[in-house]
């Protein structure tokens, strides 16, 4: 299915990646080879790709251990008949990245603050989950089958921003909550609250107020730190022209 002016699935899979914290994780019992389906809390990878927190105890950690190969259904959470919000179910493999695990540790615990009790403990690890796939459900008539570029996010020439992506979160939510604010309630028609950036990359901002998570895409994508710092003015200006 092509992307219409009112339907991009590769948008919307984006959208649903980066705003979900909660999922339904399945696995494969180890040596059955049984299905098996868990709660998980998640935060997002710079590319989009979910960030867990595990334990050893637990079943489907042996299983991941067993067989890295798992699906992820995250959905819209939406009022009212649950079937009618958009979902998505990713499916791929969790793998362990210790080459990225300040990376990944940060980006989790800005999305779940209480979680920090749990990182120091032995037995729980990161996982990040590679996607092969995604089957988008956004509706009648809207089913579509994406393939990891549709939805994943290019970091390709953005090592600067990543590298100084730590640094702008901290600057945004010691500094500019007030910008932080009008994105929200401006830009993305949410109520006002104590809104926080959890993360930034090439095509958006992260932002949370408790567990509820929204996503400022970026008109254009931006690779460097001077760019990001430009970008964020800009949308802060458009924000309070609405304002008047």
């Amino acid at each position: 299915m092509q992307p219409t002016p009112d339907f991009d699935p590769g948008m919307l899979a984006k959208s649903l990646l980066r705003r979900s914290r909660q999922g339904a994780l399945a696995t494969l019992m180890a040596g059955s080879g049984d299905p098996y389906c868990s709660l998980v809390n998640l935060a997002s990878h710079p590319d989009g790709s979910p960030i867990l927190l595990i334990s050893g105890l637990a079943v489907h950690t042996r299983n991941i251990m067993a067989d890295s190969r798992v699906s992820l259904m995250l959905d819209q959470r939406a009022a009212g008949d649950p079937l009618e919000g958009a979902r998505i179910m990713l499916s791929g493999r969790a793998e362990q990245a210790d080459a990225e695990k300040d990376l990944l540790q940060r980006r989790y615990l800005n999305a779940h603050p209480s979680a920090e009790v749990f990182v120091s403990f032995k037995d729980f690890s990161f996982v990040r989950i590679q996607p092969t796939a995604a089957h988008l459900v956004a509706g009648f008539g809207r089913i579509v089958d994406l393939k990891p570029g549709q939805f994943l996010t290019d970091l390709s020439g953005a090592e600067e921003l990543l590298a100084s992506e730590e640094g702008a979160v901290e600057h945004m939510n010691a500094d500019h909550r007030d910008a932080m604010g009008l994105y929200a309630t401006k830009l993305l028609g949410a109520v006002e609250g104590d809104w926080r950036c959890t993360g930034c990359d090439p095509e958006g901002l992260d932002m949370q107020d408790g567990q509820t998570a929204l996503r400022l895409d970026f008109p254009e994508r931006v690779t460097d730190g001077t760019a990001l710092r430009k970008m964020l003015v800009r949308l802060a200006g458009e924000a309070r022209a609405k304002t008047k």
